[in-house]
């Protein structure tokens, strides 16, 4: 018993030296992209916050929000977060950055949809030649940017045969299932970029205006209990639209590409 007390003890000296902290969920395309890497460690030694990430779909982080378990959510799906504020789970929606969703499949492109008009017509022709594909399926922003897509193709994927395949996971997992299916997958740019498993894929479409990918963070209502560190969550608003995060994130390339760009208004 003392030595647990002991234990109990160290752990929580070891969280008042790392300084205050705070809870937040936020989507597995941010994470996969490596953005994280680069703004926790800068936030830590400006703010001494030490951010505690939660990396679920966009789905989850705002059920995570809505039922108080986390202090904000940064999230990519502007009808769910406006629900998600009318509701009275979040104080405010800021957005933040963006970037795209791209369509990526194997290199012989057998659907044709690197010649596609638009974002519907590429899904279309998918359908058409009942080529694998593989959905997030996971209520996440890239889902349900999928499923805008599908709809807006007059398609219904829950209609769809066996060459649809929902993996229900986030997007490094949806990526590894295509390559190793040489299936189609949408994709944001960002976790595609970062990708390390490549091998036999290739982006094969983007630029539809309707494959635009806003991120936006909503810090949690207080009122839900008082575990919810209001104020970290509004030092690290501050913080994410900043001269500072707006270096940082514009600064991200890969290959000498860029994965996200800046646009967070100041106040």
């Amino acid at each position: 018993m003392k030595r647990l007390a002991a234990v109990l003890l160290t752990i929580m000296l070891g969280q008042q030296a790392l300084g205050d902290s705070m809870r937040l969920a936020v989507t597995t395309s941010f994470d996969n992209s490596g953005l994280s890497d680069v703004l926790l460690p800068a936030i830590r030694d400006d703010l001494g916050l030490e951010v505690q990430m939660l990396v679920v779909g966009t789905g989850q982080a705002l059920r995570l929000g809505a039922a108080g378990d986390v202090d904000a959510v940064l999230v990519h799906s502007r009808a769910a977060e406006d629900a998600f504020i009318a509701a009275g789970h979040g104080t405010h929606r800021r957005e933040i950055m963006y970037n795209d969703f791209v369509v990526v499949g194997p290199f012989d492109d057998p659907a044709g949809i690197a010649g596609a008009a638009s974002s519907a017509e590429a899904l279309q022709r998918v359908a058409r030649a009942q080529v694998p594909f593989v959905s997030r399926g996971d209520d996440s922003g890239t889902h349900k940017a999928e499923r805008n897509v599908w709809a807006s193709a007059a398609l219904d994927p829950d209609t769809f045969g066996a060459w649809y395949r929902p993996v229900g996971a986030g997007m490094g997992a949806a990526l590894n299932t295509a390559s190793a299916m040489q299936a189609y997958v949408v994709s944001d740019r960002a976790s595609w970029l970062n990708f390390g498993n490549k091998d036999g894929l290739e982006l094969l479409y983007s630029g539809d205006p309707a494959l635009f990918n806003q991120y936006a963070y909503l810090p949690v209502n207080p009122d839900k209990n008082a575990a919810i560190k209001h104020d970290q969550a509004r030092a690290l608003e501050v913080w994410l639209t900043s001269p500072r995060a707006k270096s940082l994130i514009n600064g991200y390339r890969i290959d000498g590409e860029t994965l996200f760009v800046f646009n967070a208004v100041a106040e």
